[in-house]
């Protein structure tokens, strides 16, 4: 592996994102993140790791302004490292509201960028003997009532993992990781988050540096690991009760 390791971040102004970065520069990486509204914290997390943060802005469901990005991630990184698909957004959609439009716009950000983002840099990513970790979703197997389009979305992230692994086999490896809760939205009271607590195995959340280390783990530690999804939910897909 080249001995300068770099990494693109999609989503990595704060939370989990801003876990995986600040886990990557710590690994030795220089990191490109991009965020889109979060201005402020993307600001912040560059100048706290001056020459290894770099924030660059980008709405992920524009395909020219991915294309942009891609041309920016190359002219930084020749050889790329690792790939982390984080971005996503979690709209409730009840069924009886959802529509086209609403639709394709999550599944723009939470399955169409990680796809061609994965195919647009395959060849830095094969000079750099890099990596991709996709951040799914343990809603990945599980149902989630009034949130159709996110569940579709990351079901279908987990099914291009497998598939990327096949088609950038064997030089580049594709894995994704499943958080049960990891950062709970800001809007969720206490109770809410008791709630899903007690719907775990461990009775436990997690957090974002775990999510984080995962990542890390799978980027750099798993070299006979492709096609797999790392479960990091105290054991929510597996409660019964």
């Amino acid at each position: 592996m080249p001995k300068a390791l770099t990494a693109l971040v999609t989503g990595g102004a704060r939370r989990v994102g801003k876990a995986i970065v600040q886990e990557l520069i710590a690994h030795g990486a220089t990191v490109a993140f991009t965020y889109w509204h979060s201005e402020a914290e993307a600001r912040a997390l560059e100048a706290a790791h001056p020459g290894q943060a770099i924030a660059l802005r980008c709405p992920l469901e524009e395909p020219e302004a991915r294309a942009q990005l891609v041309a920016r991630v190359q002219e930084l990184f020749p050889h790329l490292s690792a790939l982390v698909h984080n971005a996503a957004v979690f709209p409730r959609t009840p069924l009886a509201e959802l529509t086209v439009e609403s639709f394709r716009q999550t599944l723009a950000v939470n399955l169409e960028a990680p796809l061609f983002l994965s195919r647009d840099l395959a060849d830095a990513l094969r000079r750099g003997q890099g990596a991709i970790v996709n951040v799914a979703d343990v809603y990945a197997f599980l149902p989630l009532k009034n949130f159709t389009a996110y569940v579709v979305s990351k079901a279908a992230l987990v099914a291009t993992t497998r598939q990327l692994a096949v088609e950038l086999a064997p030089e580049v490896r594709v894995n994704a990781v499943a958080p049960g809760i990891a950062a709970f939205p800001e809007s969720y009271d206490q109770e809410t988050r008791e709630r899903l607590i007690a719907r775990t195995l461990l009775k436990k959340a997690g957090s974002p540096e775990e999510i984080a280390r995962a990542v890390r783990f799978l980027l750099f530690e798993a070299p006979t690991v492709t096609g797999e999804v790392l479960t990091v939910d105290a054991g929510r897909r597996l409660f019964a009760g």
